[in-house]
């Protein structure tokens, strides 16, 4: 049964009501009566109470409570938030005078210009400059930059940094003077919100005891957050038609998932999976869409700044795209216009040197290429 809520001016009217049709004479309710005072009295109470018994009825279901509440509610299912996870990237550290090596240790940290973001060095044996005896990397005497890897001390989008936020060294390094990253800092992600934890949640519950695709799938998304798959049904991992085989392929948004996510994801898989049935976690096979077009801009702003602005837009709308999104042609011109109020018109619009269409099958993911705007 649904509560009927009522305000104050309802409460006192009701209660005002009730009182005056159990009377045999005309009560005195008037504003300062000593009864009215008694009615409003009651009434503040009754909203008080109202609102305890809102607040319980939304802790005591997953689509009404927040937050902490909703945490606990969950867990009784064995079910839990994903956490957030730390943005990473590479950052160039230089110095002035490359006469003599410098070493840069590991978790080193440097920070944003504003000192609001922090960044510690990581590891990296595959670095030229990796130096596993010094626990560190190291720029050998005459060279001037070495680039290295970081990752944000504080999990979180926050420190999804653009190209050439980095600027300070937190810790000093000797025959160290500079440090930039040249690049964007990505995959800073923040503890998952509560609507995507509650449609998790309900497809978990749904997909329980069940080798269905969407046990697979919540299977999956469970691994951590930022995860895009397809699930191909009764195929090889070759395309060809396998009965009671499926392939998964995932993609973590880089185009190319470490090993080890696609290790977590095939152990999740395997936890799901229809006894009898076969499977296989790859990643996406890439597609580059190589983009090149010619733009009218307003002659009163600067047309490198629009072209910049519009190479910009062409490159994140490709690298948001999907496993199995298509790009269509057309597409290009849109987002050409959409880029800048200062384009008037879009010409000689070519994708992959042609104007047709560039699709991408289920396990195939679209990237940008050379994007060519004059």
């Amino acid at each position: 049964m649904q509560l009927q809520l009522q305000n104050f001016s309802t409460m006192v009217q009701n209660a005002a009501a009730a009182v005056q049709g159990a009377a045999s004479q005309l009560i005195d309710l008037t504003i300062g009566s000593t009864l009215r005072a008694i009615l409003e009295a009651n009434a503040s109470i009754g909203l008080w109470m109202q609102w305890l018994i809102v607040q319980v009825l939304a802790t005591t279901r997953a689509a009404t409570s927040n937050g902490a509440d909703l945490d606990s509610f969950v867990a009784d299912f064995s079910f839990s938030r994903l956490p957030a996870s730390n943005a990473s990237g590479l950052v160039q550290v230089s110095r002035f005078t490359p006469t003599q090596a410098a070493l840069i240790p590991l978790a080193a940290t440097v920070r944003t210009a504003d000192g609001s973001q922090s960044f510690a060095v990581t590891s990296d044996t595959t670095n030229p400059a990796w130096s596993a005896t010094q626990n560190g990397y190291v720029a050998g005497a005459g060279i001037a930059s070495i680039t290295v890897p970081v990752q944000a001390l504080i999990a979180g989008s926050a420190a999804n940094v653009q190209a050439g936020a980095i600027t300070q060294l937190a810790t000093a390094i000797a025959g160290i003077d500079t440090v930039m990253n040249p690049a964007p800092l990505a995959g800073g992600l923040d503890a998952e919100s509560d609507t995507a934890l509650r449609a998790r949640f309900s497809l978990y519950l749904a997909s329980r005891a069940r080798g269905t695709p969407n046990a697979i799938g919540e299977a999956i998304l469970a691994v951590r957050q930022g995860l895009d798959y397809t699930l191909q049904e009764n195929t090889a991992p070759d395309g060809s038609v396998r009965v009671g085989s499926f392939v998964v392929t995932v993609d973590d948004g880089s185009g190319s998932p470490a090993s080890a996510l696609l290790a977590s994801v095939a152990a999740a898989v395997e936890s799901m999976r229809p006894i009898g049935s076969l499977y296989t976690v790859q990643a996406p096979a890439l597609l580059t869409a190589n983009m090149s077009l010619a733009i009218a801009t307003n002659p009163a702003v600067n047309h490198l700044t629009i072209t910049a602005n519009v190479t910009q837009a062409l490159t994140l709308a490709i690298s948001a795209l999907t496993i199995g999104a298509g790009l269509p042609w057309s597409k290009l011109t849109q987002l050409a216009y959409e880029a800048d109020p200062n384009v008037t018109n879009v010409s000689n619009v070519l994708l992959n040197g042609g104007t047709g269409d560039l699709s991408a099958t289920a396990s195939q993911l679209i990237r940008p290429g050379t994007v060519l705007v004059a």
